[in-house]
């Protein structure tokens, strides 16, 4: 299956969103299909790339055309149909590809894509890799930014249109009820008759003009048996224009006293719920900015040597192996490795750390990170959609367009909103007429109309995504990647955080701290054989030992024989001298008598370092003593896990007796060692069992099955791809503090969501009776239409100003 994501076009509130899940849903080639109001996103995974044009033209068929570019591409080399045919191919198989044609006698390719889907650099690309080489010549479409203010600036001024146009017929009509000298001028000047068909024409140009949005969508939808928003308001302000019109040009319909007309209504609704599409649509596009923020670390061009000259090419022609120059103060264009050079690169946009890290000959750097002080020489090693910033780019997207579980209620309740209020207006429209006062017909369209444009199902339909994402994006901007939409769900309700100890508690490089030597041998010799033999293992405490010799200038003897010991250690022959370094069974083993030596290898285990013998000739030689140092960001890490309420665990394959020390040090509430990685799995069951859902924190090859057993994996964003491809929550950083940075986002983001989600809920059962003239036999108010599309325009403002909140979170001290 492909995963893609689509920019889908109309959807204005939850009614929308399931009906466009129900059109992806019932195309038999589509799985998983999940829509985002607030990002206007469609994402789901299809069998066949090439099926994507089948799915936008059945959005399109739905009233929800997708958001596509069109390119144009140069080709060079193309000879003749097959090589056409070819490059056709390849197109139509790259995922976010609607079409492409190739025209053989202009050597162009015409390719329409889904906006933001693919890059049009790796359209290039794909063309190129069937061996004709391709740049993009033209790009029609505009980034998603640009067309956001375009769509903020023009449901600006349609705002201010239908205002200008509605403002005369708002100050004659409630201006001549609240002022009664005003009416008798108006009476006395215009004529009350000159006055209602200046209104009728004023109101007429609001809708058909500025409001003309909510007639083309709405009706459609309302014919087609599945109304949504648009047919509402639609429905609302054409009924209250279609009677004040009756009421103005044929007033003996209308029984006496009843022929009154609600023009300023039906514009005024028009005015607010414009207004508040302005108004949302501006807090939309801060939802996404996070998002955007990334993208625009992506620098634009490079500086590279090209055939012994330095040359400027845009980012996107980077190769592998390309040799780029990184001047002070510029950005790193794509990830690579550092050949020559010192300086320190600012990081914290991608880890969230603000401290620069130092950078030398062999370190890795990140593209999109801030080269600070010296000039660097990076070889690119990985480009385009490879680089650590497109794929966290990639995660935060998905993650915006999860849906979570509570989601669901909101989707079954949605799902029957409109129709329901649809019933309920017709229901208070017949009560009015049956039951109430003169002039009844008047309190009765009031009603009705007011039910229908009150009820707000843009409220609901935008409470869940608009905090997932801005709750996602501050994620990211704090080092925390959550790679799928659920786990923040989940992670809300963990009971237990248990851990990996190396590179996850600690540094993951040992080193040596320890030498004591048994009586008359010298610590040097040691050292000079143990390291010499050590030399021809990969183990990572051979390279501990072989660090602790170098540092101390030792030269190393050659070794005429070596052997590893599988479980044991290793054996050597070294200047005539038979050299065993290992575990206490090896020297069991080979019958050597340790001594006193046993005693001191038992206290350092005790301070949580793991020792190891040295024997010569047969004779105990050292107790050698190796240590992971903790990382300095550990023991605050463990603190805050345990402020928030959380159990702490670990789970290693070290030996009990370092562990058990370790956990003493940190704080640690359950420790399971020496473990294989089946072993974790059973731990973490056990855990689950024991305290609830548990969260699993590692970096290993090793940790892959523990990640994907645990209720939510997360993986040190410094550990191997693996690791990081079985868990559900990304640390960029790589330091354990972001374990607390997940969880206290997670626990913000969800009761936002349930704010939101009880201000859509509460705001609608409460405000659709006071519509529908509940409380009036009480008080003898009746809610203005005008009155009902002001706060219906206000609750989908208030959802998303509570959504953005989450923009300052910050991380917990």
């Amino acid at each position: 299956m492909t995963d893609l994501t689509l920019q889908v076009e109309g959807m204005t509130c939850a009614t929308c969103v399931g009906k466009v899940e129900r059109t992806l849903d019932d195309l038999a080639f589509v799985r998983g299909a999940s829509v985002n109001l607030a990002g206007e996103s469609a994402q789901m995974s299809v069998e066949d790339p090439s099926d994507l044009a089948r799915a936008v033209e059945a959005l399109a068929h739905a009233g929800y055309p997708v958001v596509t570019d069109r390119l144009e591409i140069a080709i060079e080399g193309l000879t003749d149909a097959a090589a056409v045919s070819k490059v056709e191919r390849a197109l139509v198989g790259l995922p976010g590809v609607v079409e492409a044609h190739v025209n053989l006698a202009t050597e162009t390719a015409n390719v329409t894509i889904a906006s933001g889907a693919v890059k049009p650099s790796d359209v290039a690309a794909t063309i190129t890799a069937t061996g004709y080489p391709a740049r993009v010549r033209t790009a029609s479409g505009q980034d998603m930014a640009r067309r956001k203010a375009q769509e903020i600036s023009r449901l600006g001024w349609l705002t201010l249109l239908a205002a200008a146009l509605t403002l005369p017929v708002f100050i004659v009509e409630m201006g001549g009820h609240l002022v009664p000298a005003f009416h008798s001028w108006v009476h006395d000047t215009i004529g009350m008759q000159t006055s209602r068909v200046l209104q009728f024409l004023l109101t007429g140009a609001v809708l058909v003009g500025p409001g003309q949005r909510f007639y083309t969508k709405g009706i459609p939808q309302l014919l087609q048996g599945s109304p949504d928003m648009n047919s509402l308001v639609a429905m609302g302000t054409g009924a209250a224009f279609l009677y004040s019109t009756l009421a103005t040009f044929a007033p003996g319909l209308f029984p006496a006293g009843t022929a009154n007309v609600y023009f300023e209504s039906a514009a005024v609704i028009v005015v607010l719920i414009l207004f508040g599409r302005w108004m949302e649509a501006r807090a939309k596009g801060r939802t996404g900015e996070a998002i955007r923020a990334l993208m625009q670390l992506q620098p634009k061009t490079a500086r590279v040597e090209r055939d012994g000259a330095t040359v400027e090419i845009a980012a996107e022609e980077i190769a592998p192996g390309d040799i780029i120059l990184v001047r002070p103060g510029e950005s790193v264009a794509t990830d690579g490795k550092v050949i020559s050079g010192e300086s320190y690169v600012d990081e914290s946009m991608i880890t969230g750390e603000p401290v620069p890290v130092e950078k030398t000959e062999g370190a890795k750097v990140t593209g999109g990170t801030v080269n600070t002080t010296g000039a660097l020489r990076v070889e690119a090693t990985r480009v385009g959609a490879d680089t650590t910033l497109a794929q966290i780019i990639r995660m935060v997207e998905q993650a915006q367009g999860a849906k979570l579980p509570i989601q669901s209620l909101v989707d079954r309740v949605t799902r029957w909103f409109v129709p329901v209020v649809m019933g309920i207006a017709v229901v208070s429209i017949l009560a009015w007429l049956a039951f109430g006062p003169d002039p009844a017909l008047s309190f009765a369209l009031v009603a009705g109309v007011s039910v229908l444009v009150i009820a707000c199902p843009c409220a609901m339909g935008l409470a869940t995504p608009t905090s997932i994402m801005v709750g996602t994006g501050r994620g990211a901007e704090l080092g925390v990647l959550f790679r799928k939409g659920d786990a923040l769900q989940v992670m809300e309700g963990v009971k237990v955080v248990a851990l990996d100890k190396t590179g996850t508690l600690t540094e993951g490089r040992p080193e040596l701290s320890d030498i004591v030597t048994a009586d008359g041998m010298s610590e040097a010799d040691v050292l000079r054989l143990v390291a010499a033999a050590e030399a021809q293992s990969e183990h990572p405490i051979a390279s501990a030992i072989l660090r602790a010799a170098e540092e101390r200038g030792i030269a190393l003897p050659k070794v005429d024989k070596f052997r590893a010991l599988p479980g044991y250690g290793i054996k050597a022959e070294i200047e005539g001298k038979t050299v065993l370094v290992g575990a206490d069974r090896l020297m069991e083993r080979e019958k050597i008598a340790l001594g006193a030596l046993t005693d001191t290898a038992a206290s350092l285990a005790r301070d949580g370092k793991t020792p190891l013998y040295a024997a010569i000739d047969g004779a105990p030689a050292a107790v050698l003593a190796v240590e992971d140092p903790i990382k300095p960001s550990t023991p605050a890490a463990i603190e805050a896990l345990h402020r928030m309420g959380l159990e702490v665990a670990m789970i290693t394959g070290d030996n009990s007796a370092t562990a058990e020390a370790i956990a003493q040090r940190l704080g640690i509430d359950h420790v399971t060692a020496e473990v294989l990685p089946r072993g974790k799995v059973k731990a973490i069951e056990d855990l689950r069992a024991a305290h609830g859902i548990t969260a699993f924190v590692g970096d290993g090859i090793n940790d892959a099955p523990a990640l994907a057993a645990a209720d939510i994996g997360l993986a040190i964003g410094t550990g191997t791809d693996v690791a990081i491809g079985a868990a559900d929550v990304v640390l960029v950083s790589g330091e354990l503090p972001g374990v607390a940075t997940a969880i206290h986002l997670s626990r913000r983001t969800m009761r936002n969501i349930r704010q939101n989600l009880f201000w859509a809920f509460g705001y609608n059962v409460l405000l659709i009776p006071v519509a529908a003239g509940l409380i009036y036999p009480a008080t003898g108010l009746l809610l203005s239409p005008m009155l009902a599309a002001f706060a219906m325009a206000m609750s989908s403002v208030f959802v998303l100003s509570n959504a953005l909140r989450l923009r300052f979170v910050e991380v917990p001290s």
